[in-house]
Formats: C-alpha cells, structure tokens, sequence
C-alpha cells in the first residue's frame, strides 16, 4: 500500500506526459535535423558536381586546363570549399601508373582511390558520390563526353566544411529547449487542472466519509470544465440524497413522536375516561343499591334518590357523547365534508335556539358578525364548538355578557373571537384550558356536569377545519378564546 500512495497522482499523470510529449518533439526535431543535414550534404554533393562540370566544359571549349584550375583555386580559396581537390585524367593514361594530367590541390592517385574507395571511380558514373574513409568525404567521379578525359573531384573533410554541414546552431537547440519547456509547461497545466478537481472530489469525499461537516457545495471550486461538472453533479446527489435521508429521518422520527404522543394521549384519555366514569356509575350503583335495599324508604326520599341517579346519567351520556365526538374528530379529521358556510347565520340560529331554550341563563349573548360572511367549514361542527363556548361561559364565566365578533381578516381567513366578562382564570391554567379532562375547578365542574372535554372538542374542531385557536384573560376581566376559520373564496 506504501509503494502504491509513493507518487501522488499528479505524478503518476505528469510524468508519461511529459515523456510522451518530449518524445514527439525529440522525434520531430531528429527528422528536422537529419533532413536538415542530408540538404546540404546534397548542396556539396551538388556543388562538386558543378566543379567537375566545369571542368569538363574547359576542356570541351578548349581552355587552358591548368590555368582554369588556377583560377578555381583562387576563387574557393577563402570559402568553405577552400581545398577541394580536383584531378584530371586522360583516358589513354589510366591503368599505367602516370599522375593526373592535371591538378588543384594534392594530386588523386588512382592507386589512393583504389585503396580508399569500395569501388574503382572508372566504373562509377556521373554524379556519384562515394563514402570513404580518410580525409576525403565526397568524391565524384565525371567523364567527358567523348571519353578521352576523367575528372577526379574530392572535398576534404576540413573544418569550413564541417561546420558548413552542421545541422545544428544556436537557435536549433533554443528551439528544441523552449518546445520541451513549453510541452512541459503544458503538460504541467492539464494535469493541474485534472489533478485539482480529483484533489477537489477527495476532499470532498473524505468530508462526506467523515461526516465531520456539512458540505458547502459553493465551497468546493471545481473548476468549469467537463469534469468539473460531472463532480459537481456526483456532489450534487450525494447532498440531495444526505438531504433527503436526513429529511426521511427527520420525518420517521416525527411520526414516531406522534405515534408515541398519540399513544400517550389514548391512554391518558383512557384513564380519564375510565376515572370519570367511575364517579357517576359509583352513584348511580349507590342511589339504585339504597333505593333498592330500603323497602320502607318513603317515596319522596325515593324520588330524590332516583332523580339524583337520573342526574348522573344523563352527565355519564354526555361524557359518552363527548368522547365519541373527540373520537371522530380524531380519526375523521380528513373526511370532513367542507362546504360554504354562511356564519353570520350560523351564529344567529345558535342565538335564537339559546335564546328560546333558555340554555343561557341570566347571560345575555351578543354577537358582532357581518353578513356576507362565509367560510370554508361543517355546518354541524361549527355549530358544536359555538354552542361548546356558550355552554363553557355560561356554566364557568359568573358573568352577565357574552358575544362573538370579527376581529380582523386576510385574503385566506378571518380571525374571530369569542369572549365573556366573567372572573377569568388562574393564569397558570391558561396552558392548561384545552386538555382533556381539565377542569379549573373540579368540585363544581362536576356538580354542574361539566365532562372536561368542551374546550379540547371546540379547539379540535377549528383545526381540522383548518383554522387555530388560542385563549388569554381579557383586561377588564373574563376570557377570550381567539380562533381562525378560512375564507370561502
């Protein structure tokens, strides 16, 4: 593992690269170079076939061959043919061991030819150029056109010469440098760029391995660019897929919350009921066990007693009705039928219904509603929780006046409130008004039949229709139960 993490990467990408790329240009430059230097090997190898021409065309004209010799000599003297070597043969000479008839330079035997060269230049036709070893390096081998003459034509491998045939100088090998530098340099920006997004992905990964932080995808700078964007992308899902796992979680331990708050409440409701119910049944078994019991009781004593009995059963029905209403606000929230409700005659119905039965005692009901008022709600539902806060204020307020009015409005609802101008409550049992069972003042809650579950019944059904509902203590004395219902639009 140590010798696999030993070059990064980086390394890893950067190196072939660059060999590769300095391979190309090396190759480039090698061809450059040897094209460069067959030109002008062909350049002397023309030009000693122009002596050799020439030459040959003084003898065609008839010139003086020394003198013409003469005067080559002189004009290549100071260039870099200076010492080209040129022997002229008669045919009629060749074979016998004579010296040239004449000559530039040191003589060409033909017994040097035959020991230096790989052919004999007799046999090797016009143009030719042979390599061999010693201080000659070209060599052409010309005849005339009638045959009587041979020129022997040899360049000397001098120093002009060399450097004349160099195919490099200066600026050949500032080219090659500054293509390796740049291919380098080239090299070195790609995997740079490739290298930094990986470098990027890692670090992110790692952060998303460890968990350690969020992620901030702008934080990470992938840069703009086709792998860019597939990591940004594979950054993308991996954080809308923590987002969603995480809102799943979120969300599963909500509703095992509310399985567990729902379970809480059932058995709590379970309790109560059970609690509640065993106060009325214990009465009634009493009366009826003594009314029973006693064959001598005198009927008025009776009459009491089963009246008394009535009483509790008539406040066990209304904590059956109670419960079974809570029950299918509970479990039927979302059936509700929803229709358009006209409130302002909703609450003047309720008005006169409690007004003729007489339910409201010595208080007098009010109310504050305008008449094209109309809301999303249940006729049946609405008119429950109404008479549940009349019923509550006239059993618990000990006021004269009670009434509900409109408060304010906004494009979806209107916020209404409903209020008396009895004593109020304790503040610390604000919180607690609309729990189930909970009773301000016990005692009397039951004397007056009062089953607890009123207000958790009002307050359950303006939120299933899609409203909310709070209560305070008003300033100048009694309650004000504060709740919204939705426009119908």
């Amino acid at each position: 593992m140590v010798l696999k993490r030993r070059f990064s990467f980086w390394w890893r990408l950067f190196v072939p690269i660059v060999a590769l790329s300095w391979l190309l240009v090396g190759f480039l430059m090698a061809y450059a170079y040897k094209s460069e230097k067959d030109f002008k090997e062909d350049i002397v190898d023309r030009q000693l076939r122009v002596f050799s021409s020439r030459v040959i065309m003084a003898y065609n004209s008839g010139l003086d061959m020394q003198n013409f010799l003469d005067m080559l000599n002189l004009f290549f003297e100071d260039s870099r043919y200076s010492g080209v070597r040129i022997s002229v043969y008669k045919s009629s000479d060749l074979g016998k061991g004579l010296g040239p008839t004449y000559s530039m330079g040191a003589p060409i035997t033909e017994e040097y030819v035959a020991e230096n060269f790989e052919e004999n230049p007799s046999s090797v036709g016009d143009g030719t150029m042979k390599d061999f070893s010693g201080k000659m390096f070209f060599f052409k081998t010309t005849k005339s056109n009638d045959g009587d003459v041979l020129v022997y034509t040899a360049m000397p491998n001098t120093k002009g010469l060399t450097d004349g045939l160099a195919a490099t100088d200066a600026a050949f090998w500032i080219i090659l440098f500054g293509l390796l530098a740049l291919s380098a340099l080239f090299a070195f920006m790609i995997t740079t760029s490739i290298t930094r997004n990986i470098r990027v992905l890692r670090d992110f990964a790692s952060a998303a391995a460890s968990k350690k932080k969020e992620v901030d995808l702008d934080l990470l700078h992938f840069p703009h660019n086709e792998l860019g964007d597939i990591s940004r992308e594979i950054a993308q899902l991996y954080i809308d897929r923590t987002e969603a796992l995480e809102k799943s979680q979120r969300e599963h331990e909500v509703a095992i919350h509310a399985i567990q708050e729902r379970s809480r409440l059932k058995r709590q409701m379970t309790n109560n009921i059970n609690h509640e119910l065993k106060t009325p049944v214990g009465v009634i078994k009493g009366y009826l066990d003594t009314v029973l019991s006693s064959d001598d009781m005198d009927e008025k004593t009776k009459t009491y007693f089963l009246r008394r009995a009535q009483d509790n059963v008539d406040r066990l029905c209304n904590l059956l009705n109670d419960v079974s209403t809570m029950t299918r606000l509970e479990e039927g929230s979302g059936n509700i039928p929803i229709t358009d409700v006209d409130f302002h005659e909703l609450v003047f119905s309720i008005d006169n219904d409690f007004a003729t039965s007489g339910m409201t005692g010595d208080m007098k009901f009010q109310y504050d509603v305008p008449l094209d008022c109309h809301v999303k709600g249940n006729t049946n539902l609405l008119t429950s929780a109404i008479s549940n806060l009349i019923k509550n204020a006239v059993l618990h307020s000990h006021g004269t006046k009670m009434g509900i009015r409109i408060v304010a409005q906004s494009d979806k609802y209107y916020t209404f409130a409903f209020w008396d101008d009895g004593q109020g409550v304790d503040p610390s049992a604000i919180p607690h008004l609309f729990e189930r069972f909970f009773r301000v003042d016990t005692g009397r809650s039951r004397k007056t039949g009062g089953t607890g579950l009123g207000l958790p019944i009002v307050k359950s059904i303006i939120e299933s229709l899609g409203g909310s509902m709070s209560v305070h203590n008003r300033a100048v004395g009694g309650l004000e139960f504060m709740f919204t219902l939705r426009k119908s639009l």
